[in-house]
């Protein structure tokens, strides 16, 4: 059997290409894929071959989020034909001392989809066909479309980041660029019945779709700077910020309108940049990183499934895999695109 994919060979060489596909072994599924999101990873990897010390060092198949339809069932396997599921890219080993802590998330053996990190490197998911462990897929509701289901890795992200935050409710919450990441991160805080959540981006299009995510309001820093200046007063304004830009400005305006004692979730991932220290001091911040999720992928599919967070305001555009070079590019277009998706 064989199956079209797009493979990624350097900086801005992306192919469509046929390759085989084997049978589902016990504890498998063969899935008719059907919706695969374009990451932030995922353009780092085409426009720059790679972000910070990950580098593409061999051809690799991009794609972590993603749903596909149950096409055939390997031994043992409840799963039925023609069941739409969620495909959790993360694969933690359960054997190392962090599994064994109930962290897999910092499993010392963890194998990510599509990921360039180890060598040799995890393939991903923009392929027209997949066999995957069972046990990675997650069933859908019978209303949900392929391309919300694509979603889950994402708002699984965020559900993680929320997590790291402890408490929401009833809180003044700022989110620093609103991608798709901080709008799905506007929907995360909304769920857990923040008192106020105010945006910031650079683009009227993102901002809109913050909106339409839950927003109270929404900033454009490119020409309303100024409007920043009022939550500086008596310290800060707000209880909690969710980071998700990674551009140094940002930063430096969250650390300055986040009140003393608040709470910054760094979302968003660079290089090394400068960061004001001394006011993080003064303030007695506190600082959480957070990186993937565990169990918020189940979470974060049930919740799309119920509609409790709707996420098709945040898919912008559908592009046929023959198209992926394109969906790249567009994907790399903020003016224009939010979540862009492959449909095979």
């Amino acid at each position: 059997m064989q199956t079209r994919l797009a493979r990624l060979y350097q900086k801005g060489d992306l192919r469509v290409e046929t390759d085989s596909v084997p049978s589902p072994g016990p504890g498998e599924v063969l899935l008719k894929m059907a919706a695969a999101g374009i990451c932030g990873s995922d353009l780092h990897y085409y426009q720059d071959g790679g972000f910070g010390p990950v580098r593409v060092r061999e051809p690799i198949i991009p794609g972590h989020e993603a749903s596909g339809t149950v096409q055939r069932a390997g031994e043992g396997v409840e799963l039925k034909p023609g069941t739409l599921v969620a495909v959790n890219p993360s694969q933690p080993c359960g054997q190392c001392e962090y599994c064994g802590k109930g962290l897999p998330i910092h499993c010392l053996d963890m194998r990510f989809m599509g990921s360039a990190m180890r060598l040799p490197h995890e393939q991903g998911m923009f392929r027209e066909w997949l066999v995957v462990p069972a046990r990675q897929c997650v069933e859908m509701g019978a209303a949900t479309t392929a391309a919300e289901a694509a979603c889950s890795e994402p708002l699984a992200v965020c559900l993680h980041a929320a997590s790291r935050a402890a408490e929401i409710s009833g809180k003044r919450v700022l989110i620093t660029g609103a991608g798709p990441i901080g709008c799905l991160m506007v929907a995360a805080a909304r769920y857990h019945d923040a008192a106020e959540i105010i945006a910031t981006d650079l683009a009227d299009a993102a901002l809109e779709r913050a909106e339409a995510m839950g927003a109270s309001r929404t900033i454009n820093v490119s020409r309303e700077a100024a409007a920043l200046a009022e939550f500086e007063t008596g310290k800060g304004y707000f209880d909690l910020v969710f980071e998700c830009s990674a551009a140094a400005p940002a930063i430096r305006s969250a650390i300055a309108a986040i009140k003393p004692r608040g709470t910054i979730v760094q979302v968003g991932v660079t290089g090394e940049i400068p960061v004001p220290l001394n006011a993080i001091v003064g303030k007695e911040l506190h600082i959480h990183g957070t990186q993937r999720f565990h169990e918020e992928f189940a979470a974060a599919a049930e919740l799309i499934s119920s509609r409790r967070i709707d996420v098709r305001p945040i898919i912008s555009h559908s592009l046929p895999l023959e198209e992926a070079a394109t969906a790249f590019i567009l994907a790399g277009n903020r003016m224009a695109a939010c979540k862009v998706q492959l449909t095979f």
